[in-house]
């Protein structure tokens, strides 16, 4: 089960009165950041900019490809450890609205990650130090250190602990 904090409504939709849950003002500066940041070609250019003006934390050495997408609405809930690839296209959510109700949790993806390109990571998530997410994973549930994941759903393919059964 993810780590996320639900929150019910009663009528319509959360997504309907989304200002309710976050300022018009706060989406729209991180709106602007984002698209900035999306083609910016210069990874240190990028960090600086989400960790000053969408107070991420992203560690030293991390880098975030091209057009990858940060939650619009909660970017503070989002933490890049060192020494990180986050690939092309990448979404990272830490928000979901559903009918009834809408839910928040932080991602944390840990040291010396590597995220393939087209990858959905979903709020709530950690995604433990020296795992590979394989490209066009929907991270879902959280991801063991040194594991090799994909697939949606995705799935263990292999942890480290079995690469060193296997004397790889």
């Amino acid at each position: 089960m993810r780590k996320t904090t639900r929150y019910p409504v009663n009528g319509v939709n959360p997504l309907w009165h989304m200002y309710r849950t976050v300022s018009f003002w706060k989406v729209m500066k991180n709106f602007i950041v984002i698209q900035l940041s999306r083609y910016t070609p210069i990874v240190s250019w990028k960090n600086w900019m989400y960790r000053t003006f969408l107070r991420m934390e992203v560690g030293q050495h991390s880098a975030v490809a091209l057009m990858v997408m940060m939650d619009i609405m909660f970017p503070e809930k989002i933490k890049i450890g060192r020494n990180c690839v986050i690939g092309y296209n990448t979404t990272i959510l830490a928000h979901e609205y559903l009918i009834d109700e809408y839910r928040l949790g932080e991602v944390v993806i840990e040291d010396a990650v590597l995220v393939g390109a087209n990858t959905t990571i979903l709020p709530g998530v950690t995604i433990g130090k020296g795992a590979i997410v394989a490209a066009g994973t929907v991270v879902h549930k959280d991801v063991p250190p040194g594991a090799f994941v994909g697939g949606n759903p995705m799935q263990l393919i292999r942890t480290k602990a079995s690469e060193e059964e296997e004397g790889m």
